[in-house]
């Protein structure tokens, strides 16, 4: 199955480990028959699609979990109205579906991802200026740190689209073959050298999956199972309305 959920106010600062932790309880709270790996230390065979940064929030999360097929549960037993109770408040189901098997792994499957960013550092004509002047280079490289080794990295590819209201960036990043996160994208756009862009409130809004020039939401929100209202986003989680 497939769940797509929110990740909004406090509960932004729980790191991928931890969620992964409260997904695992609530599964086990409302009996959801999971399917395990072998071994000397079984584990639940679930899959999170990209990491969030810790601190930031998100509309758009997935999750893929295998069940046991022995045990095949009532159709509403994995519904977002009964594992939403049984997790943290900010966390909440808004949609859930059964998959077909033998389909690319969230990871794998996700191209890009849409953001909303608000700053800090820059007023709306400079931040402005500073995106523009990003878009129209040929070349925007960066020096990113992974395993220990730092190297720089080419990273204007990565950034399909950015645009600016206010202070704010709306904007759509790449997730191959390396994501580019929002912290790396104020530091590709910034050139200038005495002051910097700062992150205040980053919120992922969609998850794409492109494949022959079309792309999709690896769960939208029309899919079964998904309520029919109109989602607003406060420092508590998501009320609907």
């Amino acid at each position: 199955m497939r769940f797509r959920f929110t990740k909004l106010g406090k509960v932004r600062w729980t790191s991928h480990r931890d969620l992964a932790h409260m997904w695992e309880r609530a599964f086990r709270r409302v009996q959801l028959p999971l399917a395990y790996t072998q071994g000397f230390s079984p584990r639940p065979k679930v899959s999170f699609g990209l990491a969030l940064p810790t601190g930031a929030e998100s509309v758009a999360e997935y999750l893929d979990v295998e069940l046991a097929p022995e045990r095949a549960p009532s159709p509403d037993a994995a519904s977002p109205a009964r594992i939403t109770p049984a997790l943290p408040t900010g966390i909440d189901v808004v949609a859930s579906a059964v998959l077909a098997g033998g389909g690319d792994s969230l990871q794998e499957a996700v191209t890009s991802s849409s953001w909303t960013i608000e700053t800090a550092g820059a007023g709306h004509d400079e931040l402005l200026h500073l995106v523009q002047q990003a878009l129209a280079a040929h070349s925007i490289v960066i020096t990113r740190e992974r395993k220990g080794r730092t190297a720089d990295e080419d990273v204007r590819r990565a950034i399909l689209s950015c645009s600016v209201d206010g202070t704010r960036l709306d904007c759509e990043l790449t997730a191959h073959p390396r994501t580019l996160r929002p912290s790396e994208l104020l530091r590709a756009i910034d050139t200038r050298p005495d002051t910097s862009l700062e992150a205040v409130a980053v919120r992922r809004t969609h998850q794409w999956i492109e494949r022959d020039g079309a792309r999709r939401e690896p769960l939208p929100l029309d899919a079964p199972g998904a309520p029919h209202a109109l989602f607003l986003a406060d420092a508590d989680g998501v009320r609907a309305s």
